[in-house]
């Protein structure tokens, strides 16, 4: 069973359905063959990031834009509230 689940293919982090522990290969459905590992712990039910994102650029989940990266993020590290931006209010 996998670490993580990747709800839209658009996606650019996935969702821990485990606590993952620093150094822990990310495995979600489809990525078995080329998994992430995590360069921090990811609790349980939190999201790590999947791809590189750049400060500014956007934290997508469900298909849809969900935050804007406060600093640089790297694959395998956790996404929340110590590198998002604190307000985020998506244009429409």
């Amino acid at each position: 069973m996998g670490k993580a689940i990747l709800v839209n293919r658009k996606d650019n982090v996935v969702t821990a359905v485990s606590d993952i522990k620093q150094a822990e290969e990310i495995v979600y459905p489809g990525s078995e063959a080329n998994p992430i590992k995590a360069r921090e712990e990811i609790p349980y039910g939190h999201k790590t990031a999947i791809s590189k994102i750049s400060q500014g650029g956007d934290i997508i989940k469900y298909g849809e834009v969900v935050g804007r990266a406060g600093k640089d993020i790297e694959p395998g590290d956790w996404v929340h509230s110590h590198n998002t931006q604190e307000t985020y209010v998506p244009s429409r």
